[in-house]
């Protein structure tokens, strides 16, 4: 056992609480968020809220509810995240496979490796990419939002990383057995290699779900927008939508609201997909992150 000494319990206390601090530096937007959501129009407005709700109102979150604008930009990233994820983790598996193998075994492997890496330095701007996302008829599709991002070279990267920790002894034993390439890569690396595929899809389902600029310039109208890009138009706007037009019972709900508790609820709302997928995938992030980045 290590002796722990003076000077190693004054850097744990300070360690501990540094990162107590980072912590609470992290915590406090989501909490001051949240508390703003839950609290009365007036306290809102006043300023009076920081991490505990002031005059807990949950009409917020009702209205945003009853919002058909709200709800349909939620499926449709709902419905882009589940795609793209799906799409992509195909993709990159299919690609990594390949590339994983030595240049002995796959001689154009380097080529096809740089060829992926230079995207992640070099970029052909935003008006080229538009002008090809636009030929090729996607422009206001949800194809759109997904395809140009099935594969992303830092994702692909790691996979390859991933692959490549791998025994090659149990590939060569099963096709010494007479598997085909098709059977060692379904059957023997993807099963082995759950911590690095929850790891990218951890990182692609997140950016699928928070993307939201190319979901304004992709989407010929409203209707068709992303959650986040939704709701980074509601909030710039702040204001509350048809109030001219709305009902009795809506205005009563409407006068029990404002824009900065509607826009906290609806950030909120947008955030819980996230969270609640995260702590299923996190216990595989960091093994994933540092298997796929020894190798490459």
């Amino acid at each position: 056992m290590l002796d722990k000494g003076l000077g190693s319990r004054i850097f744990n206390t300070v360690n501990a609480v540094f990162l107590l601090v980072v912590a609470a530096v992290c915590l406090f937007p989501f909490l001051n968020i949240l508390a703003q959501s839950l609290s009365s129009s007036s306290a809102a407005a006043a300023g009076r809220v920081s991490i505990f709700p002031v005059g807990l109102n949950i009409e917020s979150y009702r209205y945003v509810f009853k919002k058909p604008e709200f709800i349909r930009a939620f499926l449709v990233s709902l419905l882009r995240t589940v795609v793209g994820l799906s799409l992509s983790l195909f993709v990159t598996v299919l690609a990594a496979y390949p590339l994983s193998k030595r240049t002995t075994e796959f001689k154009a492997r380097n080529r096809y490796m740089w060829f992926f890496f230079v995207t992640m330095l070099f970029s052909g701007g935003l008006i080229p990419f538009y002008m090809t996302v636009r030929t090729v008829g996607l422009i206001g599709s949800i194809w759109g939002l997904i395809v140009p991002w099935i594969i992303m070279a830092y994702t692909l990267i790691l996979m390859v990383g991933f692959f490549r920790s791998i025994p090659k002894e149990l590939t060569e034993a099963a096709i010494i057995d007479g598997a085909s390439h098709w059977r060692v890569l379904w059957n023997i690396l993807v099963p082995i290699s759950l911590p690095g595929i929850a790891t990218i899809g951890l990182i692609i389902g997140v950016f699928f779900w928070n993307e939201w600029f190319f979901g304004l310039i992709f989407t010929s109208n409203a209707t068709g927008y992303p959650l986040q890009s939704y709701l980074q138009t509601t909030v710039v706007a702040k204001t509350i939508e048809n109030m001219g037009s709305a009902s009795q019972q809506e205005l009563e709900a409407m006068a029990k609201i404002s824009d900065r508790t509607m826009n906290s609820a609806q950030i909120i709302i947008a955030m819980v997909p996230v969270i609640v997928v995260y702590p299923f995938v996190q216990k595989y992030f960091v093994k994933g992150l540092i298997l796929g980045g020894v190798k490459g």
